[in-house]
């Protein structure tokens, strides 16, 4: 097998030397134009994005004494700190069987008048069931915000009352930390709006890094040197048995607002153009090696409500037991081949969130999934010869 250096965990756009020359191309209208989102504002990152919207609707007269905000028991953790960041009650609705997305039972006995509300996760952009959180919400006066962190030129974001992306390295279009924010309702949009421009100030310090970040990720992010930036500390912590740290599941209470500069825009504004292209290109390679995936028998990908409506930046793969997985990751994980796990734990198992919660919560499917998933990256740059070594691996340890 020919050496193909480090493959990143997720299928990011790749830079080119010509993001960086002047273009009168604007981000937010391009990127609404093209995946026919409503108008969207430009943060520093989702979890910005997600403070934003959480403030806009906490703020609303019509609103006051709803404070909780219910999301899925399997999430990234930098949700519940963004809730915390707000003062807000965070409730853990747990998931339903082998999936991602809500249980619906757990969820219905959660909403109630004090639900300021619910924020179903597309993960790895598979699509979660919106319209059942909207039926549920609405019914008792609360909110839907789609968290498409992971989901950018997917179906998502046109159901919600309010939805958000990121511009994260691994996302897709990446501004190395960026974040859009939009709703279809024009009055709540406003409202964003406003508490964007009051909230939202110039940090010079923070976006002279991201811009120094964003340089540094068009030179490494590539085979040949991702293996320095990402494949070492990986394993080096793997081996030191520091699991969290290793995906990169440990996050600071602190957590920057600011405005993105224009010269950081400008650069995503010229990669956006071909961003539409290689999701295309994705998805086809996604469906062939979903394919083969499929002969295994006791494993079984991860999908949203809708295929069709999806995007697969990596697949995620369930098995039957936590033993097989983990035998898999034995091998694999330390590899440079793009495979990992996604968030290590179900949220209330991370020992340093535990001061957020002020409750316990039953998360038993969450935990479950999060035991027997992986996820294998769905980078051009993985090449079908290394996929079939991947899928050998998996089919050994089953």
């Amino acid at each position: 097998m020919k050496r193909q250096g480090e493959i990143p965990p997720t299928a990011g756009l790749p830079m080119v030397w010509h993001d960086w020359l002047p273009t009168k191309k604007e981000l937010c209208p391009n990127l609404s134009d093209m995946f026919d989102l409503p108008p969207l504002i430009l943060e520093c990152s989702g979890t910005a994005s997600l403070i934003v919207a959480l403030q806009t609707l906490a703020n609303m007269p019509k609103n006051e004494g709803r404070r909780d905000v219910i999301i899925p028991a399997y999430n990234c953790p930098l949700v519940v700190l963004a809730i915390a960041h707000c003062n807000l009650t965070i409730k853990l609705c747990d998931t339903a069987k082998n999936s991602f997305d809500f249980d619906f039972d757990c969820l219905d006995k959660l909403i109630d008048e004090k639900t300021l509300a619910v924020i179903p996760t597309h993960i790895g952009g598979q699509l979660a069931d919106v319209e059942q959180c909207v039926q549920m919400a609405h019914k008792k006066g609360a909110y839907v915000i789609e968290d498409g962190a992971q989901a950018l030129g997917s179906a998502a974001g046109k159901t919600g009352d309010i939805a958000f992306f990121s511009l994260a390295v691994g996302k897709g279009l990446t501004l190395y930390e960026g974040g859009l924010l939009t709703s279809s309702n024009s009055e709540i949009r406003q409202s964003l709006k406003e508490t964007h421009q009051k909230i939202v100030k110039p940090r010079i310090f923070f976006e002279l890094k991201r811009i120094s970040e964003l340089l540094g990720y068009s030179i490494a992010y590539r085979p040949r040197l991702l293996s320095l930036a990402y494949g070492m500390p990986r394993r080096k912590e793997l081996a030191a048995g520091n699991i969290e740290e290793a995906v990169g599941d440990v996050f600071d209470d602190d957590i920057p607002v600011h405005l993105v500069s224009r010269f950081r825009m400008k650069r995503g504004a010229n990669a956006a153009s071909r961003l539409k292209p290689f999701l295309v290109d994705i998805k086809k390679q996604a469906q062939l090696r979903i394919n083969k995936l499929a002969k295994i028998p006791s494993i079984k990908v991860v999908k949203g409500v809708d295929d069709e409506g999806a995007i697969w930046p990596f697949i995620m793969v369930l098995f039957k037991t936590g033993e097989a997985r983990d035998k898999a990751l034995q091998t694999l994980w330390p590899s440079p081949y793009g495979v990992t796990r996604l968030f290590v734990h179900a949220l209330a198992d991370y020992s340093y969130l535990e001061p957020h919660f002020n409750m316990r919560f039953s998360t038993t499917n969450a935990r479950d999934f999060a035991a027997r998933m992986l996820t294998i990256s769905n980078s051009p740059w993985l090449d079908d010869e290394t996929f079939d070594k991947i899928v050998t691996t998996i089919a050994r340890s089953v």
